[in-house]
C-alpha cells in the first residue's frame, strides 16, 4: 500500500515536473524561431523621403516609451503613431499586421517590439542622409 501511494506519488511529481518544464521552455523555443524582423517594401507608410522610421505605439506602453526615447538619443528622424489616439496609425497598424506594440518601420524592415539589435541592424541599412 505504502508502495504504491509513493510510486503514483513519484509519478504525479513527474508529471509536474515535465508539465513546468515544457511551460518555461516552448515559449523560448517559439521566440527563437521567430524572426526578429520582417523585410518588405513599407515606403507607402513613409511621409516622405527624408523619414524612414515610423513609430506605432500607445502613450501607456513601456516598450514604446523607451522605443522613443531609445530614436531620440540617437537623433534619429521618426514619426509617432499613437494607435490610440490616431485613425491612420490604427489603420496602418491592421493593415500592416500588428499584433503588439511598438511596431517600427525602419526603412524595408519592420521590427515587432522593442530589439536595439534589430533596430539598430535596421538603422545600419538605410541610407546614412536618411537617418
Amino acid at each position: 500500500m505504502l508502495l504504491k501511494a509513493t510510486k503514483n506519488l513519484l509519478v504525479y511529481g513527474l508529471i509536474l515536473v515535465t508539465g513546468l518544464t515544457l511551460g518555461h521552455y516552448i515559449p523560448q523555443l517559439v521566440r527563437m524561431l521567430t524572426p526578429d524582423y520582417s523585410e518588405g517594401n513599407f515606403s507607402a507608410y513613409y511621409p516622405d523621403a527624408n523619414v524612414q522610421v515610423v513609430l506605432y505605439g500607445t502613450e501607456t506602453c513601456p516598450y514604446c516609451v523607451q522605443a522613443r526615447k531609445y530614436l531620440r538619443e540617437r537623433q534619429i528622424a521618426f514619426v509617432d503613431f499613437d494607435i490610440n489616439n490616431s485613425e491612420k496609425g490604427r489603420r496602418d497598424f491592421s493593415a500592416l499586421g500588428g499584433k503588439g506594440v511598438p511596431l517600427i518601420l525602419i526603412g524595408n524592415r519592420q521590427v515587432s517590439g522593442f530589439n536595439q539589435a534589430s533596430i539598430d541592424a535596421a538603422l545600419g541599412k538605410i541610407k546614412p542622409e536618411a537617418r
